[in-house]
């Protein structure tokens, strides 16, 4: 193990710039999906547990999405909640228990809400998860087989949990994995930062959202 007193940026900002990385690159069709844009995750004014990391986040998400719809190409927003009870929660909802606990985000809550800044249409899917992956038990795979699309572009929080997660998903279910960098937030920028890395050198093409709006722009 390397321990060279760099920083997760400086990591991420070297791995960056080496022009000899080889993508996976955008295939033919692509799918936004957008990943727990809730208040309880985005609103900074609301809840202890949300996070900005870059303050257009949402802008650029919005953005991305417009130009996929009027490309014919699907958008997607998951988001988290449970029971009343927490009977769904799994082993996941065990570490603690407060207000802030991901367990209590309960159906229909101001926690559950998406963030009324994300311009979401009645034809974009929604759906409710339970675990990080917006594919673990819910109609995604079965949405972008059906939509016939080839690559997954992942927005949304957080870098290191929901976001990593379902990238890693994506890939293992035979897709291209774009992660455009304005698009992700997380709590803490090491966090952040180590997880683009980790995405960029293993599973996903991590990209400027630029890039992501001059592919659609072509199409």
């Amino acid at each position: 193990m390397v321990e060279d007193g760099r920083t997760a940026r400086q990591i991420f900002d070297e791995v960056m710039a080496n022009p000899a990385r080889r993508k996976f690159g955008f295939g033919e069709r692509l799918a936004v999906v957008n990943v727990d844009l809730q208040q309880a995750y985005t609103r900074l004014d609301l809840f202890r547990t949300a996070y900005e990391s870059d303050p257009r986040q949402i802008e650029y998400i919005n953005r991305i999405s417009s130009m996929a719809r009027r490309c014919g190409m699907p958008v997607i927003w998951s988001r988290v909640a449970y029971m009343d009870n927490s009977g769904d929660a799994g082993v996941w909802g065990t570490r603690t228990d407060t207000e802030d606990s991901l367990q209590n985000i309960k159906y229909g809550s101001e926690r559950h809400a998406f963030d009324p800044r994300c311009d979401i249409l009645p034809e974009d899917l929604q759906f409710t998860k339970r675990m990080p992956s917006a594919f673990f038990e819910t109609p995604l795979a079965s949405y972008l087989v059906w939509h016939k699309v080839d690559t997954v572009v992942v927005t949304g929080g957080s870098t290191s949990g929901c976001v990593r997660a379902t990238a890693v998903d994506a890939l293992s279910h035979g897709y291209r994995v774009i992660v455009p960098i304005e698009t992700c937030a997380d709590k803490h920028e090491s966090y952040h930062f180590a997880n683009l890395t980790d995405l960029q050198l293993k599973y996903a093409d991590v990209e400027p959202a630029e890039a992501v709006a001059r592919w659609l722009e072509n199409r």
